[in-house]
């Protein structure tokens, strides 16, 4: 087995794997919707301070801008303008 980590001892890494490996589906999705949202959170976060002066709808579209596309963003914008009127 090829080591993930330089710092790491070989056996501790290989057990750390098996044990990992023995860890259920169910929990590894629960902890990486944890980690996702969390994730999410700190960029809408980040984006927030840098941008105080914008309303809600405005930081959510900057939102999709940065982590998606543009071209989502100007969509997402179009759509919420149509539904607003």
């Amino acid at each position: 087995m090829v080591t993930q980590s330089i710092d790491t001892d070989p056996k501790f890494e290989q057990k750390l794997i098996s044990l990992l490996r023995k860890i259920p589906f169910s929990k590894k999705f629960d902890r990486m919707q944890v980690f996702s949202s969390t994730i999410i959170n700190f960029s809408k976060r980040a984006i927030a301070r840098a941008n105080p002066n914008l309303s809600k709808q405005e930081k959510d579209i900057l939102f999709v801008k940065c982590n998606y596309s543009a071209q989502l963003a100007a969509n997402l914008k179009k759509h919420l303008d149509n539904t607003a009127t």
